[in-house]
């Protein structure tokens, strides 16, 4: 498989500098690929065109492997293929691009859950979207801030 859309190569889409030092298998089945082009092409891909250029993707699949190495969520959408972390790193047509996604995808685009990670109150550090389908989306708005080291989520 070379794509999981026109614009996510199946390399970037399951790259982890963990899972290779850590000789993790990160190879999604056949659903969690079905689900990660379903994501890629009625989110990343629209977000892509109105942004007009490339955004970052940090994370997207996880095996549940790599999702307990990093210390992710135990119930991770991103061990399903349902869920992408992207970032502004390329510079765009916004100063706070990352913060600019978050408005166009919670406004304009499907998706179960949104997340502002971190950051401050003008831009996000990323930029978390999950999509499950049309019937199921929660639409579920979040932001995620550390409380005693631990992270929350508020709902906004």
């Amino acid at each position: 498989m070379d794509k999981i859309s026109d614009h996510i190569s199946y390399k970037e889409a399951t790259r982890s500098n963990t899972a290779l030092r850590r000789g993790i298998d990160n190879i999604p089945d056949i659903d969690q690929l079905e689900n990660m082009k379903v994501l890629a092409n009625k989110v990343f891909e629209p977000l892509r065109k109105w942004v007009g250029g490339p955004i970052k993707i940090n994370s997207f699949y996880r095996s549940p492997e790599l999702n307990v190495a990093i210390g992710g969520s135990k119930k991770s959408q991103h061990c399903e293929g349902l869920a992408i972390d992207i970032d502004d790193t390329y510079g765009g047509k916004f100063t706070n691009l990352n913060a600019e996604m978050f408005k166009y995808i919670r406004y304009h685009l499907d998706y179960d859950q949104i997340i502002w990670e971190f950051g401050d109150e003008d831009n996000p550090a990323w930029v978390h979207i999950s999509y499950v389908n049309e019937d199921e989306n929660r639409h579920r708005c979040l932001k995620a801030y550390k409380e005693n080291g631990k992270t929350k989520y508020k709902v906004i």
